[in-house]
């Protein structure tokens, strides 16, 4: 019976989806003589966490003693945002609590479930496990590999080019566009070069309904978007903007502007710094040079290409490339193909 309620929490996590920024998305089932007498997800980042609101919601709270508890990750210990979890599950009487997944946050990374058992609580964990971790994967991996998770998108013809002449050229359909800002919202942060910013012009935002939009990245190492402050990421004040770059001129951005200066900006500084202001995931949208860098770094995780049934030949700008001389092939891993109106989404990781 562990997997039938493990799954039913796995659904009622998914309630939280787009509203608990960087917490997890986690979902309780109270369960009392094979009757479930509660439910309960994290709903909104900063609020209340999923064991206290089943335990809160229950209409029949004396049914909670002796009860069993079915969370999809571990219980937390420690004093953050919200109280301990562990102590209310505690002070409520329950008797057994079943884990889907531990958490690999450092802060709880067993210590809830040391504090339930040394409290006289049952605990069974690694229910349903791989399931539950699906939920998660960005804060997964965030906090297995101390690095955000990154996604390098591309959207391409046949012959595998991205524009004409460096000029902005729709490649994909409709149906991607949509799709694309869509799967936007599902990272904390989106990333292009200075280029992409003054050929293209793109606003970076998402048609997702989030608790917080994702951040707007730049990679500017020269400062040349100084210059350009009348592109519509300065102008567009929905999401936050953060530059890079080793310029030293001063020169004042509108408030939801950040300016990051490195002495050197590279893929590893770039990545470095989003680990340390707590960025889970990042959708890297290029240009093409941005994306080789990132391939040359080997700081990347995803590939995501949306192939269009077109061609443009000639010295057309090439997708991921630069200077560099190539010195191996990189495979890809649990590839997947998507149809989106005439174009197709190939989804693959780096293995």
């Amino acid at each position: 019976m562990h997997d039938y309620y493990m799954n039913l929490a796995i659904e009622v996590a998914k309630k939280g989806k787009g509203k608990t920024h960087t917490n997890p998305l986690v979902g309780a089932i109270i369960v009392c003589n094979d009757e479930i007498i509660a439910e309960g997800a994290h709903l909104e980042y900063g609020k209340e966490h999923a064991e206290r609101n089943a335990i809160a919601s229950c209409l029949t709270p004396e049914k909670i003693f002796n009860s069993t508890l079915y969370v999809t990750l571990e219980p937390c210990s420690h004093y953050g945002k919200q109280p301990p979890c562990v102590q209310v599950i505690i002070e409520s009487g329950i008797k057994e609590v079943v884990i889907g997944q531990l958490d690999p946050n450092a802060l709880v990374a067993g210590k809830g479930i040391k504090r339930l058992e040394e409290a006289g609580i049952k605990v069974t964990s690694g229910v349903l496990t791989q399931q539950v971790k699906a939920l998660n994967r960005f804060y997964n991996f965030f906090h297995e590999h101390s690095r955000p998770f990154i996604s390098l998108k591309q959207a391409i013809t046949l012959d595998g080019k991205i524009a004409v002449n460096e000029s902005r050229t729709p490649i994909t359909g409709k149906e991607v566009y949509d799709w694309v800002r869509l799967e936007r919202g599902a990272y904390q942060a989106i990333l292009v070069g200075s280029q992409t910013v003054i050929i293209d012009d793109p606003k970076l935002t998402t048609t997702a309904k989030l608790y917080q939009p994702p951040l707007r990245i730049v990679l500017d190492r020269r400062g040349r978007l100084f210059n350009h402050q009348n592109r519509v990421i300065f102008e567009d004040a929905s999401a936050q903007v953060w530059l890079f770059t080793e310029s030293k001129e001063e020169v004042t951005f509108p408030d939801h502007v950040k300016v990051f200066r490195q002495e050197k900006v590279t893929i590893e500084s770039v990545v470095e710094e989003l680990k340390r202001q707590g960025i889970q995931s990042v959708y890297v949208e290029g240009g093409s040079r941005v994306h080789d860098a990132f391939v040359e770094s080997e700081l990347w995780d995803e590939m995501i290409t949306y192939l269009a049934p077109k061609v443009i030949g000639g010295n057309a700008s090439n997708s991921i490339s630069s200077t560099r001389e190539s010195n191996h092939l990189i495979e890809l891993t649990d590839v997947t193909y998507q149809q989106l109106g005439q174009d197709m989404r190939i989804n693959g990781r780096k293995v």
